[in-house]
Formats: C-alpha cells, structure tokens, sequence
C-alpha cells in the first residue's frame, strides 16, 4: 500500500478532531443549557415588572456574551496548562536522554515488551527508534504524545466561544415570544431542539450512534433548565 493511500485511510479517523470538537460540543451544550436556565429562572422570577420582556432579553444577551468569554477565557488556560505539561515532559525527557541513554533504551524496550514483543525483538525495535529519533519514540510510546491529538489553545478556545454563542442564541430567541407570558415554554421548546440538534451533530462528528448521545445531551439540558426554574420560582414565591 502507498503511503498517499495510508493516508487518506488516516483522514478517515477522527482522533485529529479531539482537541476543538471536545470544546466545541462543550461550549454549544453550554450555551444551550446556560442560557436557557438563566432565562427560564429571570421568566419565573417574575422579574422586570412590567418590563418583564426586555429584562428578560437584556439577561439573555448578557448571559451570552459572558459566557462566551468565560468559555473561550477557561478553555485556552486549559488547553496552555495541558500544554505547558506536555512541554516540562518534553524536556526533562530530553534530559534523560541526555544523561544515561541506555537506561532510555532498556525503557523503551520494556514498553513494547509489555505491549507483546519479545525481549529480542522488543530490543531491535526499540533500537530502530532511536536510531530514527529517540525523543519522538519516547514522547509518543511512553507518554503518549502525538502531533495529531495535541491541543490547540487558540483553537479550542475559539471553537468553544463560538459554539457557546451559536448555542445560546437558540434560546435567546424564545425571549420575543409573541403572546405575553409563553416566553418561558418558548424558550423551553427551542432549547430542546437545539439540545437535539447539538446531540446528533456531535454523534456524527465522532462517529459514533445517534440515539444515546443525543438522550445524554437533551435528559441533562433538561435536568439544568428544570432546577433553575425552580429556584426562580421558589424567589418569586418567597417574595425576594
């Protein structure tokens, strides 16, 4: 098999996709579920008085905006600590490599012993891949570092920022429901849909069955939207 064919057989996995798809369906979930909640609890606070609409739009706009920045601010320190991890790892295996390379050797043997290779030609394996480049072996053998799978700060968090904006907005638009105190089940009804939308987006992003993924999503978004409905609720009758 060529390695071009190799290749196009390697786009087909979605391993590469880790790093912003595990922010992006965080952030739309998020921005579902978040702004919805904190819609639904302002609606069943009775807050606003008579201007109960335009406070619950001004709520609903500012929800989303800081969350979007609360998600892409968290998710790139994240990301850069997860990084900056990668990195000290990096060179203190350097170091290692540096000061007792044949203790180094003998680890890497050991691991593709532990993986089923005989010792000997565990020891010619590992042999070959130091020969070749013996930090990228170790880097990816011992600790499990590959170029394909490494998180990208900007990228993550700049997925996760959208993603909350694209997810919030479903919600937001149940505030200008048209008939005068259904803006709550409005909210309600287009949060769901969104949650089912997110749901099966993601699944098929990762390739995996619909129907689960998508009852996780829609069951929790509920669960969230339900006790904060609640609360707002429980202030109102108590008269806060």
């Amino acid at each position: 098999m060529a390695l071009e064919d190799v290749y196009r057989r390697n786009l087909h996995h979605r391993t590469h996709r880790a790093g912003w798809l595990r922010a992006a369906v965080l952030g739309a979930n998020d921005g579902l579920v978040s702004t919805a909640s904190l819609m639904i609890g302002v609606s069943a606070a009775k807050a606003g008085g008579v201007d109960a609409q335009a406070f619950l739009i001004t709520a609903g706009a500012a929800g989303i905006a800081a969350g979007a920045m609360s998600m892409a601010v968290g998710e790139y320190v994240s990301v850069r600590s997860q990084n900056d991890v990668e990195e000290s790892d990096r060179v203190l295996e350097m170091q290692h490599l540096a000061i007792d390379p044949e203790s180094e050797l003998i680890e890497l043997q050991h691991i593709y012993i532990e993986r089923g290779l005989t010792p000997e030609l565990a020891m010619q394996v590992a042999k070959a891949m130091h020969d070749r480049d013996p930090l990228e072996a170790h880097l990816r053998d011992e600790l499990g570092q590959f170029p394909h799978t490494k998180a990208r700060p900007v990228q993550a968090a700049m997925a996760s920022a959208a993603a909350f904006t694209a997810g919030g907005l479903i919600p937001f638009v149940g505030a200008f429901a048209p008939t005068p105190g259904k803006a709550a089940a409005t909210i309600v009804a287009f949060t769901i849909i969104g949650l089912t939308l997110t749901g099966i987006l993601s699944a098929k992003t990762a390739g995996s069955k619909i129907l689960a993924p998508t009852l996780r999503v829609i069951v929790g978004g509920c669960i969230g939207m339900a006790i904060t409905a609640g609360i707002g609720q429980a202030l109102h009758l108590s008269g806060i």
